[in-house]
């Protein structure tokens, strides 16, 4: 279905479909941020989405340590981290942080010692390439940085990252500033469908119409695969060559502009 999926402005969405929107599931970097910040904008539209009642629900790269703040003090209603190895909750009433990961905890270490193997293969042969700052704060993957804090690396470097990943049998996602590599039968998509049925009782197959997700790079795939409203802030074309799996809609203005974008559409119809 998504070789087929053609890329439609997202002012051609309809306001009959939107409405029938009850979950907002986002990527983070550049798509609700904008050279690396959190705009007001974005923050702002991410709790009207709540007030208006829709779940919202960062769906993310970034590591545990920064999701268990995110699920704390964003307004959303939980979080995905490192591309689907686990979903924290913040519990309000109960004063207490759900966390549920796809791997036991011996299992997470024995893979951590795994990808330090890799991660010397990294450094040593792809020139540039370099362990992410944010690495400290995960617990399941290893992230290379090709373009947050240092030079851009070209399409080449890139391929060579993944296929260091994958030699060794592990998993490799290109982010929009990462190469993140694991090992687990996981993905974004698979955590996202748990968190929703556990914690919501949204079977995200059979509701897929219903929930959006917004993404901007090639380790959305398997979300713009599975939602058929799923949709990709204007940066996403910068990836043509490298996306496999399509969104149906496609923003306007690039990165937190472009979810701001899709906010606005999804309340006035709301509102509507």
């Amino acid at each position: 279905m998504s070789e087929r999926r053609q890329l439609r402005p997202l002012a051609e969405f309809p306001l009959v479909e939107r409405a029938e929107i009850r979950a907002l599931l986002t990527d983070i970097d550049d798509t609700l941020t904008d050279h690396g910040r959190l705009p007001v904008a974005s923050y702002g539209a991410m709790e009207r989405l709540r007030e208006a009642g829709l779940l919202v629900i960062p769906v993310t790269g970034r590591p545990a340590g920064w999701c268990d703040l995110i699920a704390r003090q964003w307004p959303v209603d939980a979080v995905v981290g490192e591309n689907g190895a686990f979903y924290f909750r913040y519990l309000d009433r109960e004063k207490r942080m759900q966390r549920v990961h796809a791997l036991d905890a011996d299992t997470r270490a024995a893979n951590r010692m795994k990808l330090e193997a890799i991660k010397a293969e990294v450094l040593a042969e792809v020139p540039g390439a370099a362990v992410a700052a944010d690495q400290a704060y995960r617990e399941a993957d290893l992230a290379i940085d090709y373009a947050e804090d240092m030079a851009p690396l070209p399409p080449a470097a890139i391929d060579r990252i993944a296929a260091i990943f994958e030699r060794h049998g592990a998993t490799a996602k290109v982010s929009s500033i990462h190469v993140n590599g694991w090992y687990g039968a996981y993905d974004k998509l698979s955590m996202a469908r748990r968190l929703l049925a556990e914690a919501f009782a949204i079977d995200a197959d059979a509701n897929r119409a219903r929930i959006v997700f917004i993404g901007d790079s090639p380790n959305d795939g398997p979300m713009f695969r599975h939602f058929p409203q799923a949709v990709g802030v204007a940066n996403v074309l910068d990836f043509a060559e490298r996306l496999a799996e399509k969104p149906h809609w496609v923003t306007r203005a690039r990165a937190a502009a472009g979810f701001v974008e899709l906010a606005e559409a999804l309340l006035a119809a709301q509102r509507a």
